[in-house]
Formats: structure tokens, C-alpha cells, sequence
């Protein structure tokens, strides 16, 4: 293996362009080789990326030999077929998140990459900024009491519906999938307790037939209790707050650092209305980058594993059931 994790992109979507290939050139234990995509823009992306390999087609990337990893930022509903073709190939693989529509597809990813050999991980970027590792320490050290309650949100108004894949059932559209896995995600990381049932309803679009708007409820097995939001249609917001029997505390920027220079948030309250914040710099797509190269470098498994995003799915898979029948839903 070399030195330099050797990574190729599938596609030229523009979370690829602006965030996770700006993060290889960065990281000190990757690179870029390859770029593939039918898109005819795709060599001069290649170019102004210095990319030095460029193909027509994903099959044609994941042929070259000289590719180690794979990023694959296709839509939602591309990314369990794409996944395991890529696994077939001997390819090591982060997805972007949802990596799949459903638990089964979620199933099938884990066993395609334990088959072949080849390590996967789901890309909640998140994770890896330091202000979540601290948000976990200040719940530990039990300055803010017991947790009592969860909330997160992760909000933003969509324009130009018409052609947005954002808006297309098939492809995994609609607010869950998009931004509400990761208030989802966030209750599982930093409270390290499952949910056991879950109440959520949504506004769903009448002619795009996808949920603009998801609310939800649900119960921990440590009994604690969570609400978080998602949305196409409303101002701006990415948090979570934690409230406790002391205090509480906040994380304004939770999924979106980078939106502020890379710098997170975090502000901690008691009763007597008291309160500090506390500043956290880090770039989370380079971290998330030398993260999983060292995991193929080092043949481990990564922070969030497949078994991991199984889980995520399956609270997914539970709200949507919820929003269906009208009804609370116990998760399996």
C-alpha cells in the first residue's frame, strides 16, 4: 500500500468540487488520481482541481488499479448500487450519507463490503470536529446535570424545486434523507443510546410527492427524550441542544462549521442563567479525510462503521413509518 491513500471521485457534484477533493489535496495521507463522470464538464473540473486522470464512466474509474478509495457524492438513490459495485471492484468506499434508502439496502452494503474485503464508511462529516468531542466531556464531567432532553434542527429554504434531484422520490429525496439523518445521527453519537420509538409527521409536497418538512419525537432506551426538525422550507438552522438537571448546552454550529470559517460553537448555561462559550477550529472534511485513509493505511475499522449507518437507517425507516400510518412506531 502506498504512503498516499490513492483516491477517484464518482461524479462532479459540487460537494465533491467544493468540500471532499479540496480535503484530499489537504489531508497528509491522500490524493486525488481520478474523476470520472458522463457530465462534459468533467475535464475541466479534472483540471481545475488538478486531477490527473479523468474517465467517461464510473466502471472505467473503477477498473484503474491505481485507484485505492472511492468517494461517491451520487444521489441517494444511487448510492447502494454504486457502493457495491464498487466493493466488487476491490475499492474501499465513502458515501455520502444516506449510503441507502433502507435497512435492507443498508444490509446489503455491509455484506458486499465484508465479502470483498473492503472498508466503507458513511460520510456524517460532523463527527470529526473536535467541538462534538468536547460536547461529549462537558455531558460526562456532569456539569450540566442528567440529560433530560434532546433537540436538533438542521433547516434551510430550497429554490428552484423544478430538476433539483432533491425533489425526486426515487432518487432519495425529500428533507429526512437529506439534512434529518443527521439530527438523527447526532442523537445516537452523542448521547450513546438507541431509540426505541419514534412519533414524526411531515409536510409532504403535492406534486414532488417528498416530505419538505419532517418533525419528529422520539423515546432512548436511557429513557431520555428527543425532538428534532428538518426542513426545505425554513430559515437556516444546524444544532443541538442538550438539557439537563443543571444546566444546558448548545452547539449553534453543529453540522456547519465550515460555514464560519471552520470554527464550532459551544455554549454552556446553568440555572442562574450563567453562561460561557467555548471555540473550536478544525476543517471536519480533512479530518474526515485522514480519518478513513489511515483506516485502509492501518487495515481497522473506522469511528462509524457500517453496523453504525445500519442503525441510522433503521430510525429512518421507522419515521417514515410513523409519517405513513399517522401513528407512534417501535423500532426494531
Amino acid at each position: 500500500m502506498h504512503r498516499k491513500i490513492r483516491w477517484g471521485i464518482l461524479s462532479t457534484a459540487n460537494i465533491a468540487q467544493t468540500a471532499i477533493i479540496p480535503a484530499i489535496h489537504k489531508a497528509t495521507n491522500a490524493e486525488v488520481v481520478a474523476i470520472a463522470s458522463a457530465n462534459e464538464q468533467v475535464k475541466s473540473v479534472a483540471e481545475s482541481l488538478a486531477i490527473p486522470n479523468v474517465y467517461k464512466s464510473y466502471q472505467d474509474l473503477l477498473l484503474d488499479s491505481n485507484v485505492d478509495a472511492v468517494y461517491i457524492p451520487l444521489p441517494n438513490g444511487l448510492h447502494a448500487e454504486w457502493v457495491k459495485e464498487a466493493a466488487t471492484h476491490g475499492k474501499h468506499i465513502l458515501c455520502e450519507k444516506p449510503a441507502a434508502l433502507n435497512s435492507s439496502e443498508m444490509k446489503d452494503i455491509i455484506q458486499a463490503c465484508l465479502k470483498n474485503n473492503v472498508i466503507f464508511m458513511e460520510a456524517f462529516m460532523y463527527q470529526f470536529h473536535p467541538q462534538h468531542k468536547r460536547a461529549k466531556e462537558i455531558i460526562a464531567s456532569g456539569e450540566i446535570g442528567d440529560i433530560k432532553l434532546m433537540r436538533s434542527s438542521f433547516s434551510f429554504t430550497l429554490n428552484d424545486l423544478e430538476g433539483n434531484i432533491r425533489m425526486v422520490p426515487k432518487l432519495g429525496g425529500g428533507s429526512l434523507y437529506d439534512v434529518g439523518s443527521y439530527c438523527i445521527n447526532t442523537i445516537q453519537y452523542i448521547l450513546d443510546s438507541e431509540p426505541i420509538e419514534v412519533f414524526a409527521q411531515a409536510h409532504i409536497h403535492e406534486e414532488y410527492h417528498v416530505d419538505m418538512s419532517t418533525y419528529a419525537l422520539l423515546k432512548l432506551q436511557n429513557d431520555v427524550m428527543v425532538s428534532f426538525d428538518c426542513s426545505f422550507e425554513r430559515s437556516f438552522s444546524a444544532y443541538y441542544e442538550m438539557v439537563g438537571t443543571k444546566g444546558k448546552l448548545v452547539l449553534p454550529r453543529a453540522f456547519t462549521p465550515n460555514l464560519y470559517n471552520n470554527v464550532g460553537k459551544i455554549i454552556v448555561s446553568n440555572e442562574q442563567e450563567e453562561s460561557r462559550v467555548e471555540y473550536y477550529e478544525a476543517d471536519q472534511y480533512v479530518l474526515q479525510i485522514e480519518h478513513f485513509s489511515n483506516c485502509i493505511l492501518n487495515k481497522s475499522q473506522p469511528m462509524y462503521t457500517g453496523e453504525q449507518s445500519l442503525k441510522n437507517m433503521k430510525v429512518i425507516d421507522a419515521c417514515f413509518q410513523s409519517i405513513t400510518a399517522g401513528e407512534k412506531v417501535n423500532i426494531s
